[in-house]
């Protein structure tokens, strides 16, 4: 079980925190709002009003050598930036930060925080890719220009083997895993000289335009 300390709680910040509790972490909740923390106190371990840019305000809540924090206070890039200090000034090491725009990202990159967060941006990324490629079924960005995509086989990849179709040579694509929709079995390994189904999914990583051509059936 690990400690996570949510600062800020938005719909982003809420829905993380109900995540992380139910899936058995302990989870401290912080905002500076009575109404939000009422909310999603029967939620979570530990719920606190309190700001979340005070390191004395944290340290009371609990947060002091959180394995991780998230830091979500919507349009005020300041609140951010002061309350991922004070996490860091308490020994939280991972601390992950919701931004609302380009410049928000670079200074939080700046700042070394573990990751930034662009929600919009990720899900237009998502809905795009998956309006212009039918093959494709959902979308995780796995940084700049990479992603892992789960995808439809092709018509006219049904019947064919892995191995046979050699997508890591033809698009520098890596099949990471196999959905056997029928049965909602995810395949780890699957078996590179199986006949793929046409209820398979694959799952796949690399560039975005490389999965792009190879979603695509010329």
């Amino acid at each position: 079980m690990k400690r996570f300390v949510i600062i800020g709680l938005g719909n982003f910040g809420s829905s993380m925190a109900e995540a992380l509790y139910g899936q058995g972490h302990e989870v401290i909740a912080v905002d500076p709002r009575e109404e939000a923390v009422d909310r999603i106190s029967a939620h979570v371990t530990r719920a606190a009003v309190a700001d979340g840019k005070s390191l004395e305000a944290l340290q009371r809540a609990g947060a002091k050598s959180a394995d991780a924090g998230v830091v979500s206070t919507g349009d005020d890039i300041t609140a951010s930036i002061l309350a991922t200090m004070a996490l860091r000034d308490l020994g939280v090491k991972d601390v992950y930060v919701k931004v609302i725009s380009r410049d928000h990202a670079r200074v939080m990159d700046r700042l070394g925080v573990t990751e930034t967060v662009f929600p919009e941006r990720d899900s237009a990324l998502s809905l795009a890719t998956r309006l212009s490629g039918t093959a494709v079924l959902n979308y995780v960005r796995l940084g700049t220009g990479f992603s892992m995509q789960e995808m439809g086989v092709r018509e006219d990849w049904i019947g064919r083997t892995l191995r046979q179709l050699e997508l890591r040579q033809k698009y520098g694509i890596s099949v990471v895993a196999l959905h056997d929709m029928l049965t909602d079995r995810i395949i780890t390994a699957p078996d590179p000289d199986a006949a793929l189904k046409d209820s398979d999914t694959l799952l796949v990583a690399g560039k975005d335009e490389d999965l792009a051509r190879a979603a695509r059936q010329d």
